[in-house]
C-alpha cells in the first residue's frame, strides 16, 4: 500500500490576485462615493428607486470592502493552523454577500408595498439626474470587477452581483423619473423598485446557493466525480478500481484524495506520476492525493465515488 499526493502551482495566482484587489478597491470607491448622492438626492427628491438604490449601493460598499479583505487574506501562505491558508475566505464573503443582498431585496419590497398604498410626491427632474450620474457609476464599477482575470472567482463575481443590482436599479430609476415627469403618475416608482429587487434576488439565490455547496464541502459543478472514476480506469491500464473518492473545492482550487488498486509493477513512482499527470490534464485538478493498493478493497465503503456512498465512516481492512 503506498500514498502520496501533488501540487501543480499556478505561477498567475499572485498576479491574479492583486489584479482582483485593484478593482475591488476602485470599485469601492466609486459605489462609495455615489451611495452618498443618491441618499442625499432620494431625500430631496422623495424617490423610493433612488432611495432603494442607495440602499443597494450601501449594501454593495460593505460587501465590496469585505470582498477585498478577503481577497488580501486569501493569498496568505498556508500555515499549521490553516494548512489550506485562507482561500476559503473568499466563499464566506460571497456566502455573506448573498444573504445581505437578500435581506435588503426584502426591505426594499416592503417599502414599496408601503410606497404603493399612499403614493409621494417625487421630483422627476431631480431624480432623472441623479439616476443617469449613478448609472454611469455603476456601470463604470460593474466594467472593473467583470474584466477580472479570474472569472470563476465566487468572491469577485459576489461584488459584481451586487454592482449589477444597483445598475439596474439606476435603470429602473431613470424610467421611473422619465414616466412621472411626462405623466405625473407617482405609483411607477415603487413598482419599478419591485422589478429590479425581484430580478437582482434571482441572482443573489444562484449566488447563495453555490458558495453554500462550496462551504459544504460539495464537489464542483463541474466535474463528475463518476466519469472521473471510470475514465481513470479506462485509460490507465494499471488501475483496477477506483474507491474511497472524495472530491471538494477550497477557494476556485478543486481538491480530491481516493484510493487506486492497481496492478503490482515495478516502477511505481511512474505510475503515481501517470495518475497525478492524467487528473490534472484531464480535470485541472492540481491537489490531488492518491493511495494505491495491490489487494482488492473490502470495506464498507468501498463503493465511495462509484455512485454507491454508505452512511458510514472509512473501514481500512
Amino acid at each position: 500500500m503506498a500514498h502520496s499526493h501533488s501540487h501543480h502551482h499556478a505561477p498567475a495566482a499572485g498576479a491574479s490576485g492583486d489584479g482582483n484587489a485593484r478593482r475591488l478597491l476602485a470599485a469601492l470607491w466609486i459605489t462609495g462615493l455615489f451611495m452618498v448622492v443618491e441618499v442625499i438626492g432620494g431625500l430631496l427628491s422623495g424617490s423610493l428607486a433612488l432611495l432603494a438604490d442607495a440602499g443597494h449601493m450601501l449594501t454593495d460598499t460593505a460587501a465590496l470592502l469585505v470582498a477585498l479583505l478577503a481577497v488580501r487574506f486569501a493569498h496568505r501562505r498556508p500555515g499549521a493552523r490553516h494548512t489550506f491558508g485562507l482561500l476559503r475566505l473568499t466563499t464566506l464573503a460571497a456566502f455573506v454577500n448573498a444573504i445581505a443582498l437578500i435581506v435588503i431585496t426584502a426591505l426594499i419590497v416592503w417599502e414599496a408595498i408601503q410606497r404603493f398604498y399612499q403614493p409621494r410626491p417625487v421630483a422627476g427632474g431631480m431624480m432623472l439626474t441623479i439616476a443617469v450620474a449613478g448609472l454611469l457609476a455603476n456601470l463604470l464599477a460593474f466594467w472593473l470587477l467583470h474584466r477580472g482575470s479570474d472569472e470563476k472567482n465566487l468572491n469577485v463575481r459576489a461584488a459584481a452581483l451586487h454592482v449589477l443590482g444597483d445598475l439596474l436599479g439606476s435603470v429602473g430609476a431613470i424610467a421611473a423619473a422619465i414616466i412621472i415627469m411626462l405623466t405625473g403618475w407617482t405609483p411607477i416608482d415603487p413598482i419599478l423598485s419591485v422589478l429590479v429587487a425581484l430580478l437582482v434576488l434571482r441572482s443573489a439565490w444562484t449566488l447563495l446557493r453555490e458558495s453554500g455547496h462550496e462551504l459544504l464541502e460539495g464537489a464542483p459543478d463541474h466535474i463528475d466525480v463518476a466519469k472521473l472514476t471510470r475514465g481513470l480506469q479506462l485509460q490507465l491500464p494499471e488501475v483496477r478500481s477506483v474507491h474511497h473518492v472524495h472530491l471538494w473545492q477550497v477557494g476556485e482550487k478543486p481538491v480530491l484524495t481516493l484510493h487506486v488498486q492497481v496492478i503490482p509493477t515495478r516502477d511505481h513512482d511512474a505510475l503515481l506520476q501517470r495518475i497525478h499527470r492524467w487528473l490534472h490534464d484531464n480535470y485541472q485538478i492540481e491537489h490531488a492525493t492518491v493511495q494505491m493498493e495491490y489487494q482488492p478493497c473490502t470495506g464498507l465503503t468501498c463503493a465511495l465515488g462509484e455512485g454507491q456512498v454508505p452512511a458510514h465512516g472509512h473501514h481500512h481492512p
